[in-house]
């Protein structure tokens, strides 16, 4: 089984919303789990198989509806696809062989079956739209509701397989792009300062990733001892003081190294619209100095925010690899991506 890589899409990817010049995407996730069965760790096949059919069996599926996939029924690179458009987790690729996705891309919405636990249900969304993500995940959980019994304890509400976790089962993150913060070296005071009042700071792909193009995900620890409200509002609070700190750094840079940034940005897009060969890490990084370039008005006719986010997930090894149809080594892969880059970034040259 094969995706469209073309037009499977996102709507974090549109580079619209509120603050979308720094914040790429905001995220809702709830963990669910259903009464009477084992978490998924412990669940035998038939048990996995018996979620799947419920889950399926209770939202609507079809043309114009959710689609429902089979991890097992999709090849290697396809599954690292939808892991690289942030539509399921590598965890979910893990247990390929009991597990699926249901995606309504309209929405903005996938729920991933017997992951760490039976349900993920994940709503991303373009800009700061935390309310938005939430009302979204939160209309399919109480529709799933309706068809399914909760796994939920009075005193420690919603029961999952890692008890930080445990609780209203929400961890909301958004995605902010900080080169300002970065270049003027306040990054590590934000971050610290980030960490103590309760929020976890991780890499583009979440747990584990590191910090690449100046793109990191900011999320919620906590999920026990508070409303699902007071989990939003925390983050959206200190995500706008973050929004604050970046645009007063922009400012600073701006007035004090302007013709250092417009170079910087130049010189990006001058090497992503005629390079040869490109790296994953490297891509990342020219991107982040030509969207900053973008955000300060330093580049003429600059690339949309929708193009740079997709190219942040077409650039990814398994997206090039579906789009060139086959397996390639890691030097024709570098190749591939720069032939990309060139493409996508409207640069037309003979040969």
């Amino acid at each position: 089984m094969s995706l469209d890589v073309e037009n499977i899409s996102h709507r974090w990817m549109e580079g619209r919303g509120p603050e979308a010049e720094i914040v790429i995407s905001s995220r809702v996730r709830l963990a669910r789990n259903v009464q009477d069965y084992p978490f998924p760790y412990l669940a035998t096949d038939q048990q996995a198989g018996e979620i799947m059919e419920l889950i399926s069996g209770a939202l609507p599926v079809g043309e114009g509806e959710f689609t429902f996939i089979k991890v097992a029924e999709l090849d290697s690179l396809d599954r690292q696809v939808l892991v690289e458009k942030h539509l399921i987790s590598p965890l979910l690729v893990k247990e390929a062989r009991s597990s699926a996705v249901l995606i309504r891309e309209e929405e903005g919405i996938s729920i991933m079956v017997n992951e760490e636990d039976h349900l993920r249900i994940q709503c991303l969304f373009s800009g700061l739209q935390l309310d938005q993500a939430w009302d979204t995940a939160n209309k399919y959980d109480n529709l799933l509701e309706k068809h399914t019994n909760y796994a939920f304890h009075e005193d420690w509400g919603y029961l999952t397989s890692c008890p930080t976790n445990v609780g209203t089962g929400l961890r909301a993150s958004v995605m902010v792009h900080l080169p300002a913060l970065v270049l003027s070296k306040q990054i590590n005071r934000i971050l610290s300062a980030i960490s103590q009042v309760g929020l976890a700071v991780r890499g583009f792909y979440g747990e584990g990733t590191e910090v690449t193009g100046n793109l990191i995900q900011i999320s919620n620890q906590i999920t026990l001892g508070q409303s699902e409200t007071e989990i939003l509002q925390n983050l959206y609070g200190v995500t706008r003081q973050i929004i604050e700190q970046e645009q007063k750094a922009r400012q600073k840079l701006l007035n004090e190294k302007r013709d250092q940034l417009s170079d910087r940005a130049g010189r990006a897009l001058g090497i992503l619209t005629h390079a040869r060969l490109m790296s994953s890490e490297e891509a990342m990084s020219l991107l982040s100095d030509v969207r900053l370039g973008a955000d300060l008005r330093l580049i003429q006719a600059p690339p949309s925010y929708r193009a740079l986010n997709e190219l942040l997930v077409l650039t990814r090894p398994a997206s090039l690899q579906r789009l060139a149809g086959k397996k390639l080594p890691p030097g024709d892969r570098d190749a591939a991506r720069a032939k990309l880059l060139r493409e996508r970034l409207a640069v037309k040259e003979k040969g």
